[in-house]
C-alpha cells in the first residue's frame, strides 16, 4: 500500500506479532463481533498447517485499544483409543455470533475435510473471556459455514452456510437458529445452482423483505450471487456478478446507511490484492480501496460495523498473522 494512508483507514494493525513466538505456526479464516461498545473478539483456527490435527480455535479480545494474547478455546479431540493416545480431528472455521447482548455463540466445524466435517459451538456469557464446553450441532446441520449470521427477527438468525461433496460438488443452503432456545428449524433447500458450483455465502439486506447473498465460486472467475424475496425462505439460481473472483473466502455487510460493503480478492487468479467495494443496490459494485496489494496471501476477510459505524476487517495475512483493520464508511463515497 501507499506510505500515505487513504482517508478511509483509521485503523490497521496485526492482532498478535508474527514473530517466532506467535501463537501457531499458521492460521486462517477468522472472525469477528463486537461484544460492547468499544471492545471486540476475534477467532480464527490455527495449528501447524490446515488440515493438521493439531489445529484447534482461537480467540483474542480488543479492550482498551489492544489485542489480548490469543487463547486456544477448543481442539479437536475425540478419545483416547485403546493405547491411550489422544485422537484428535483439525477444526475450522470459526464464526461468533451474538443473539442478545449476554451470549455470544462461537460456531466452527471439527473433521478431517470439509467434505467429511461437522458443526459444534460453545457460548460465552462473559464477551469471549471463558467459554462453555463444545456442543456438536443436530445431525445434518453445520451452522454458519464461514460467515456471520443475519437477524431475521428477534427470535431467528439465518445462518449462510454450505456443503462440499464428493457426489454433487459444492452446494448454497442456508439454516435458521433460535437462539436462546438452540433451536434448529429447517435446512432450506440447496439454491439452484445451474452450472454455477458456490459456497460460503455471505448475506445482504435489502429493504422490503428482500435479501441477497454473494457467494464464493468454484472455477467460474466470478462472485456469484442468489436473492430471495421472502426473507431467506427460497432463493433464486445463482448467478455470475460483474466481481472477479479466484476461488477464496469473501464477505459483505449492509452498512445502517443502506449501502453495502464488500472485502474481496479482485483477481481471477490470486488472493491478492485484497480490496472494498461499495454498492448502493446490490448489483453495481464500484471500487472503494485497497487493503492490501504485496505478494503474498490476504484472503478469508470477516467484515462487521460496530456501535460507533465504524468498519472493523480482519482477515488472513499470509497465513502466519491475522490483521485488523478499521475503516470509516463516511469516507467511502460511490462515484
Amino acid at each position: 500500500m501507499n506510505a500515505v494512508s487513504p482517508a478511509w483507514l483509521a485503523h490497521r494493525s496485526l492482532i498478535y506479532p508474527v514473530d517466532a513466538d506467535r501463537p501457531t505456526p499458521e492460521c486462517h479464516a477468522s472472525t469477528l463481533i463486537e461484544t460492547t461498545p468499544g471492545r471486540l473478539a476475534a477467532a480464527w483456527f490455527g495449528g501447524a498447517h490446515e488440515k493438521a490435527a493439531d489445529v484447534g480455535i482461537w480467540v483474542s479480545r480488543f479492550e482498551d485499544n489492544r489485542w489480548t494474547q490469543p487463547v486456544e478455546v477448543a481442539d479437536g479431540t475425540q478419545y483416547s483409543d485403546a493405547s491411550g493416545r489422544v485422537v484428535r480431528e483439525p477444526c475450522w472455521n470459526p464464526v461468533l455470533a451474538r443473539f442478545d447482548d449476554d451470549v455470544v455463540y462461537l460456531f466452527f466445524k471439527v473433521g478431517p475435510d470439509p467434505r467429511h466435517w461437522w458443526g459444534e459451538f460453545m457460548i460465552s456469557r462473559d464477551g469471549g473471556m471463558s467459554w462453555t464446553g463444545r456442543r456438536r450441532l443436530p445431525e445434518g446441520i453445520l451452522g454458519p459455514i464461514k460467515n456471520k449470521p443475519v437477524r431475521l427477527s428477534d427470535q431467528v438468525l439465518l445462518c449462510p452456510s454450505s456443503t462440499e461433496s464428493a457426489e454433487r460438488g459444492w452446494d448454497v443452503h442456508f439454516e435458521l437458529f433460535g437462539g436462546l432456545s438452540e433451536a434448529w428449524w429447517r435446512r432450506t433447500p440447496d439454491v439452484p445452482r445451474n452450472e454455477i458450483q458456490a459456497i460460503q455465502p455471505t448475506v445482504l439486506l435489502h429493504p422490503g423483505n428482500r435479501l441477497q447473498a454473494l457467494c464464493r465460486t468454484r472455477r467460474c472467475g466470478r462472485i456469484a450471487e442468489t436473492w430471495s424475496e421472502d426473507g431467506g425462505l427460497s432463493w433464486s439460481p445463482l448467478r455470475r456478478s460483474q466481481l472477479p473472483h479466484p476461488g477464496s473466502g469473501i464477505d459483505a455487510v449492509t452498512l445502517r446507511d443502506g449501502r453495502h460493503l464488500l472485502v474481496y480478492n479482485h483477481s481471477t487468479e490470486a488472493r491478492t490484492p485484497l480490496n472494498l467495494a461499495i454498492s448502493a443496490d446490490g448489483r453495481r459494485w464500484q471500487q472503494a480501496g485497497v487493503l492490501e496489494d504485496a505478494a503474498g496471501e490476504f484472503s478469508y476477510p470477516a467484515v462487521i460495523q460496530s456501535s460507533d459505524g465504524l468498519v472493523h476487517i480482519t482477515y488472513t495475512w499470509k497465513r502466519i498473522g491475522v490483521r485488523h483493520v478499521v475503516v470509516d464508511p463516511m469516507q467511502l463515497s460511490l462515484p
